[in-house]
């Protein structure tokens, strides 16, 4: 049966909308918002709506009326920790996603399909945003109570990739075993233990491998030291951690494919960096077997860093002895999104509602 899924994804300066014919892209498009054109609202409202009214444009320029929608799905934000899954927004998610003080233009997408969908009388949805929470109960143990682990990570992705995978086998995902590791501008390892993934590196300012412009697991006495020596604000202390980290620090540029070029032909920097970079992958893929019992049915790479053949394949060489390595590149959140609202629409899931989940 055909059904017409609209997918939204808010940046800070643009907003990515797409059309799906159930998993079949029809349109795309990333519309841009000038710094001129954004500065002119005093209140976040104000953007919303200005946003809202862009999307709206877009589908009259497509001859999509909003009653031609069946769903629409929107990219999860910044909320309390929730279990995987795709969830109705409501009052109590749109709430939390207004008044968290961790600010991310993701933070926006349910409002805007939330009123799109109240005018095409339709349901709006998010599908397994950063904050999905199903660690384990010794996962969450750090060392110290006052810190206990948090679970940040690229799910809508990992998840995404661990149903295909499951799909092209002719398995369930709710019965694998996978090692799910994300390669992108954070990059994040996940032991997905039948549907849930119960352990996984903190992928934003936590911990594991660095990424282009994270640095991931540091010295945490010399990171405190360094914060109160008064060389540096609170500010320029978390760009170290995200932003201004990993490859940016040690080579200036966030261009994972350009340094993984030079390293190809022995680029002395760049090669240093993209070794220790395989290794700690390697490292944190080989840890994840723990939380799976040491059996696994497969490794799976994806992100935008897994187009490098050279980087997977030097990766595939250290972990290869685990299980079978399966390369999936790219990251499609508006083709995640748009799994989801299919999986809703053939009756494959229910959506939750957020207000429910307590953790």
């Amino acid at each position: 049966m055909s059904h017409k899924i609209l997918v939204i994804n808010p940046g800070s300066t643009s907003t990515k909308v797409a059309v799906y014919d159930g998993e079949n892209e029809l349109y795309t498009q990333t519309l841009r918002h000038s710094t001129e054109e954004l500065n002119k609202f005093q209140e976040e409202e104000e953007q919303l709506n200005f946003r809202k009214q862009k999307v709206i444009e877009f589908l009259k320029e497509k001859s999509v009326a909003l009653s031609d929608l069946d769903i629409v799905m929107a990219r999860g934000g910044l909320s309390k920790p929730i279990e995987s899954g795709v969830y109705l927004v409501d009052e109590d998610l749109l709430h939390d996603l207004k008044e968290t003080p961790r600010k991310h233009a993701s933070n926006w997408a349910a409002k805007i399909a939330f009123d799109i969908a109240q005018e095409g009388n339709v349901q709006a949805c998010i599908a397994d945003p950063v904050v999905v929470d199903e660690l384990s109960d010794v996962a969450r143990i750090s060392g110290h109570p006052k810190f206990p682990k948090v679970s940040v990570f690229h799910a809508l992705n990992q998840k995404a990739v661990a149903r295909s995978y499951a799909k092209k086998i002719n398995k369930s995902y709710d019965e694998l075993r996978l090692i799910v590791v994300h390669l992108g501008g954070g990059i994040s390892v996940g032991a997905h233990l039948l549907g849930k993934v119960v352990d996984v590196n903190q992928a934003l300012d936590g911990s594991g491998p660095f990424s282009p412009e994270r640095s991931g697991s540091l010295p945490v006495g010399d990171v405190i030291r360094a914060a109160f020596s008064g060389a540096y604000t609170q500010e320029e202390m978390i760009s170290m951690l995200v932003g201004k980290g990993g490859m940016t620090a040690y080579l200036g540029t966030n261009d994972a494919k350009e340094i993984e070029d030079k390293a190809k032909v022995g680029e002395e920097e760049e090669l240093a960096v993209m070794e220790a970079l395989i290794y700690q992958v390697a490292k944190e893929i080989c840890s994840m077997t723990v939380p799976l019992e040491n059996k696994v049915d497969a490794i799976l790479i994806t992100g935008g860093m897994a187009y490098g053949k050279w980087l997977t394949d030097k990766i595939t060489e250290k972990v290869a002895h685990i299980a079978d390595v399966e390369i999936f590149p790219g990251e499609d959140e508006m083709w995640a999104l748009a799994l989801n609202g299919n999986r809703v629409l053939n009756n494959e899931t229910t959506p939750k509602r957020y207000g429910s989940t307590e953790f």
